[in-house]
């Protein structure tokens, strides 16, 4: 009996925390439902309301046709993919590097260096705007999509990741590639990063979120329409919208803007959430 009641008990919070979360996702889930049934809804509506959902209501694909129509989403698909597959691509570089060189090579201040180089950790983005805008302007990259990437070729995160993930590898795969022959970078390239690939896939994941969603920094570097991306392309076309209360037009324009990031989540659900579990990240 006393079984049974504990496992009653046990069915019990089960059922509580399914019913918790439960409610915990559907409400950061709201945002994105009222903005999923504003992109199909019909102009006539008004605002978003119980006569959306009545009986009469017909989704309709127009607002993402005045979308599409009312600025060059290809263009900005273009530009943010440039970014951060050009970010990402040097980032994969550093990181790997440094993080092979804090965790297995051995010289003096190697722990202080570590943490010096993560206090960046403790840096607000914005307070480096001013030095780095000046940097950019006298290097003649202004207005220039490598002036969006340049200062996120290092990332204090990343180097981090890379080096928790090396020390959790064993020495012995080294000392075997070196009794070949294997150069350090060899070792590096052929060893250490396809052991440490857990690592890799959850850090990008990271960096390409956090830089298809940045607004701040590439405000300040781009002024041309041709170089814009999608952050800046949305607010510029949100703007023209709101003037006229398009909120049907707006919410497509915003889908437009995370559907791929929602698609890949959607699709490479389980590789996401087994890359964050094996490399560590909580």
């Amino acid at each position: 009996m006393a079984t049974a009641a504990l496992s009653s008990r046990f069915d019990g919070l089960r059922f509580a925390g399914v019913a918790i979360l439960s409610l915990v996702a559907l409400a950061w889930s709201t945002p994105l439902l009222w903005m999923a049934i504003a992109s199909f809804r019909p102009q006539s509506f008004g605002g978003l309301d119980m006569a959306s959902l009545a009986p009469n209501f017909r989704p309709t694909l127009a607002n993402y046709v005045e979308a599409l129509d009312s600025a060059d989403f290809a263009g900005l698909y273009l530009n943010t993919a440039i970014v951060c597959l050009g970010i990402l691509a040097v980032q994969l570089v550093t990181i790997t590097l440094a993080g092979y060189a804090f965790a297995r090579l051995e010289f003096r201040g190697r722990t202080l260096f570590f943490y010096a180089f993560l206090l960046q950790l403790m840096l607000v983005p914005p307070i480096l705007i001013v030095p780095n805008l000046v940097t950019i302007t006298r290097l003649g990259l202004y207005d220039h999509l490598v002036a969006v990437m340049a200062p996120y070729f290092a990332s204090a995160f990343g180097v981090f990741l890379m080096r928790q993930t090396f020390r959790t590898i064993p020495r012995d795969f080294e000392e075997a590639a070196a009794v070949e022959g294997a150069a350090w970078w060899q070792v590096v390239i052929h060893v250490l990063a396809p052991l440490a690939r857990p690592g890799l896939v959850a850090f990008s994941i990271v960096s390409v979120v956090a830089h298809w969603n940045e607004f701040l920094w590439p405000l300040m570097v781009i002024s041309s329409t041709e170089n814009q991306t999608l952050t800046i392309g949305l607010a510029s076309f949100t703007r023209g919208a709101e003037s006229a209360s398009q909120w049907g037009v707006i919410a497509a324009g915003t889908f437009l803007v995370a559907a791929p990031l929602l698609t890949a989540f959607a699709l490479f659900q389980r590789q996401f959430v087994n890359s964050f579990l094996f490399s560590g990240v909580k």
